[in-house]
Parts: C-alpha cells; structure tokens; sequence
C-alpha cells in the first residue's frame, strides 16, 4: 500500500463532528423509542442505563477529568507566561491584559443575564430531574452532596489561596490551582534566567502532552454522547429537544450581542474606528474561524488581516494576536458560562448569586487559559459544572451540538482578537525595539 493510498484513506475518514452528531442522533431517537414504548421504568431500559450506557458515558468523564488539572493548569500558566512580552513590549502587553480581562467579564456577564432572564433550562419537572439525578454517578452524587458542604463568602475566597497546592489539586479545589498557575505564570514572567526558560519549556511540555491525551480522549466522544442522549431522552422525553433549542439560541444571541454591540462600542469610541468597515474588512478571518473553529488554526490568516487590511503596526498586532489565540477567547468564556447555569436549570440545581460570581471569575480565567483547539472548552465546563453541584454528565447534551457552537464561539474569539488589537494599537507605532535574534528564536 503506497503513501497515497494511506493519505487518501484518512482523508475519507469521517470527520470527529460527524461522529459526534450521529452519535448524538442514534442515542436521542433511541432514547425517544424507549421512552414512549416502554417508559423510563421498564427493566430493560433500567438494566441498560445502570450496566451498560451509563457506566460507559462515566468512563468518558472519568478521563476527562483525570486530565483536565494538568491541561488547565499548563495552559494557565503558558498563557500568563507568554506575558513575557509585556516586559518587552512595555505598555501595549497591560493594555492587552486589561483588555482581556475587562471584555471577556462583559462577555460572561452579558450570558449569566440572559440565562437568568430567559430560562433555556427551566421547566423540567421537578421529579424528573431529581431522579436523573439520583440516578447519577457516584461522583456525581458526590457533587451534588458535597456542594451544600462548600466554603462561601470570606472563606470562599480565602480559599482561593492554597495552603498546600498539591492538596488543593487532589480536592479538586480548582480556583485556588487557577490562582497557584497564574502566581505561577506571573513569577515566570519576571524571572529572567535560563532556569526559568527551562522551567516554562517543561510546562509547555506538559501541555503538549496533555493535548494530545485529551484529543485521543475526545475520539471516544461519540460514543458517550450515545450513552448520555440514550439516557437523558429515555428519561425525558421530548421535553430534552425544546430545552436543547433554547440552549442554542440563547447561546448564539448572546454570542450576537457581544460582537455586534461590545465590539463596536469598544471599536468607535475607543479605537475610533468605523465598526461597519472593520467588519468588512476581517470577513476572511472571521469565515476562516467559522470553518475551522480553532483560533490557532485562524491565527496566520488573522496576522495578514491585521497587516493587509487594517494597517496596524505589526510588533503590536503580531504580540496581541498570538497572546490573543490563547488568552482572549471571549466567546470560550461566555459559552462556558451560559452552558453551566443551563444545565444547572436543567437539573433544578439552584445557584446562589455567590456561586453564579465564582462561575463568572471561573469563565474568565477559563477564557485565558483554554486551548484554541475545536472541543477546547469542554473539560472547562465539566471542571465548573463540578465545582458548584451540577451534574458533569449533563454536558452530553450538548455535545451533540457544540460543532456549530464551537464555530460561532470561535469566530467571536477571533474577531475579538482582532479587536484589541485595533484598541490597543491606538497610539502605537511600529517603532518599538525589536527582540535580539537570537532571544527571539528562543521564544519561538
């Protein structure tokens, strides 16, 4: 067999999405016969959910999250790291931060509102739902009890600073790794040796491995989206496919609202740049995130945008963008957001206004540190919907139709890359001091 062959064999190999959507499908029409011929009581729907589907789906987040510590943990700290620049670039990397930061809390706040208004999860029966999730997993049962035992107020947020980080990470006390990776980050930043440089390439390495484990993690994905939509539709029915539309529409409006409204308030009255040609002018980066749904993937055509189209000086464009594919993903942060409280609603898990603020600062800080990869947010809102008593199986809802949410998302992120680095070019020359060559190879 010639290379070619082998080439063209893997070219007509179903892409992972397919997948996930005939899985999604077969399990959910499946599910939906179940239901209405033989009801969620029936023994054999029981003995398949309780041997068989759901000890499966469980499997899938079993892996998940035995990886997604080290995955945010590194991508973390990289992305804070990569703020080395600031120290180069002076000004225009806390403006980028700023920036960042600012935006992507409009963005999470702007789904949390329109989640709380609208209601995409809400009219559940109660019952239902309870069962659903006594029915659950051991660790997800021991979410949902644990949740009532979790530190709130003062002592939630001194709890954010571990005494013991090894400790905090087997408790799975997320925020307070969050806060050691960026102290993390922030101390590779301004420590400038080899040991250090050897210190940020080990960690990268630790990313890169952790990529790799979550994308062969990810090919099982179709079938745990089978297993979840076979046992959320046995048990509710055509209820699941009205809460699901909402889901996606409130999604997409939020998405909407950000790029349309925030992006072109930021663009006029802080850039002072017309948003109408600013759109037109990034139509090819923005279709290009579209298809791909990876903001890495999008990142060379973006660069020629910001050079070509809209002028801006490339030390400020090239630094903003490359940070940007990692540490802006507005759209990553708001999606992670709306998809917690939704499926909170969905299973009647009641979230006070204190948690709905943890899952806010979580989003951020899960927008700088998420992988610009297709499916780079799913082990963030598995990690969130864990930390505040909501179901982690309950993301097999949506797997089915995050293809076209990872597309729109990441379009949002791309455009929003590209607008801080119209808002942070403002005033910025090209005239900066360029790196020596030999420490520029070095962070390439």
């Amino acid at each position: 067999m010639t290379d070619t062959t082998i080439a063209a064999g893997r070219k007509e190999r179903l892409p992972l999405h397919w997948k996930m959507a005939i899985g999604f499908v077969a399990g959910l029409l499946l599910g939906l016969v179940a239901y209405y011929t033989s009801g969620s009581d029936a023994a054999w729907v029981q003995w398949l959910t309780t041997y068989v589907t759901q000890p499966l789906g469980q499997l899938f987040l079993r892996l998940i999250f035995m990886l997604v510590i080290p995955l945010l943990f590194s991508a973390l700290v990289i992305g804070v790291a990569e703020m080395g620049d600031v120290r180069l670039l002076g000004r225009v990397g806390w403006k980028t931060l700023a920036y960042t930061v600012i935006v992507s809390g409009i963005a999470v706040l702007i789904g949390l509102v329109l989640v709380n208004w609208l209601q995409p999860g809400a009219g559940v029966d109660p019952v239902l739902a309870q069962q659903m999730l006594a029915e659950g997993s051991e660790r997800a049962s021991a979410i949902v009890s644990s949740s009532a035992t979790q530190p709130r107020g003062l002592d939630m947020l001194l709890g954010i600073v571990p005494d013991n980080i090894v400790k905090a990470a087997a408790d799975n006390t997320i925020l307070a790794v969050m806060f050691f990776a960026l102290m993390l980050g922030i101390g590779i930043v301004l420590t400038r040796s080899p040991a250090s440089d050897s210190l940020k390439r080990g960690i990268e390495g630790l990313f890169e491995v952790s990529m790799t484990l979550i994308g062969l993690v990810i090919r099982l994905a179709p079938y745990a989206v089978f297993c979840f939509m076979f046992n959320l539709a046995a048990l509710f029915g055509w209820d699941l496919l009205a809460r699901l539309g909402a889901y996606v529409g409130v999604v997409v409006l939020a998405l909407a609202i950000h790029m349309f409204v925030v992006y072109s308030l930021a663009l006029k009255f802080v850039a002072g740049r017309s948003p109408v040609r600013f759109f037109r002018d990034i139509q090819e980066a923005m279709l290009m995130a579209f298809s791909t749904a990876s903001s890495n993937a999008t990142l060379p055509t973006a660069l020629r945008v910001a050079d070509e189209k809209l002028g801006l000086p490339r030390r400020v464009s090239r630094f903003v963008l490359t940070v940007g594919a990692t540490a802006n993903q507005n759209g990553t942060a708001l999606f992670e957001g709306v998809t917690v409280l939704f499926l909170a609603q969905f299973f009647g898990v009641e979230l006070s206004l204190g948690q709905q603020a943890t899952v806010m600062f979580v989003c951020i800080l899960g927008g700088i540190g998420t992988a610009g990869v297709p499916a780079g947010s799913l082990p963030v809102v598995a990690l969130i919907c864990g930390m505040v008593g909501v179901p982690p199986e309950g993301i097999g809802l949506i797997l089915g139709v995050d293809r076209f949410l990872d597309m729109c998302r990441t379009t949002l992120n791309v455009t929003g890359d590209l607008a801080a680095a119209v808002v942070v070019s403002r005033g910025e020359t090209d005239a900066m001091p360029a790196p020596e060559p030999a420490e520029a190879m070095q962070r390439l």
